[in-house]
């Protein structure tokens, strides 16, 4: 009797290591992202509510909280993606976090506001000439694909989801 060894199917294993590897370059690289945007609004709460207020969307207490709270949201989200704690939902957060700032950077432009979106910690009024919404939209349009990605396929390596679910 003969045996026949089977060949992986075409992308098999050596195609997954690579999505495997993807996944993890981009769970991390949102992590960093996050985590600077955060860290840059966390050590200047004031600047951060002050950008929030530029956006001319709440009143002062409501930008208040969100300026104080938008910074330890976007380091939580960082601090899961870079463990690997919770991926698909600290994906679908941050899925939805970039959805808003889209459509707040999209509301600034469409009412004819001269701001700087604030995302990484600088923010507020700039001269008409210095705006760059499309860029900025575009950029955290690139952000929402990164972490829809980790919303479809949320074990990669090197992460607390995958060490523990093989545990199980």
């Amino acid at each position: 009797m003969t045996t026949v060894r089977r060949q992986p199917p075409p992308g098999g294993r050596s195609g997954s290591r690579l999505l495997d590897a993807v996944g993890l370059v981009l769970r991390l690289g949102l992590a960093g992202v996050l985590g600077y945007a955060g860290w840059t609004k966390v050590v200047d709460l004031t600047g951060s509510v002050q950008n929030v207020l530029a956006y001319e969307l709440f009143g002062y207490e409501l930008a208040r909280a969100v300026g104080v709270l938008l910074p330890v949201l976007e380091l939580a989200l960082a601090v899961l993606l870079l463990l690997g704690l919770l991926t698909r939902g600290a994906a679908a957060a941050t899925a939805v976090l970039m959805v808003v700032f889209v459509a707040g950077i999209a509301s600034a432009w469409a009412r004819g506001l001269s701001i700087d979106c604030g995302c990484f910690g600088t923010g507020g009024r700039v001269a008409p000439e210095e705006t760059r919404y499309l860029a900025e939209m575009l950029r955290d349009v690139g952000f929402l694909a990164m972490a829809g990605w980790l919303v479809l396929r949320p074990r990669t390596p090197l992460s607390l989801d995958h060490h523990l679910l093989r545990r199980t």
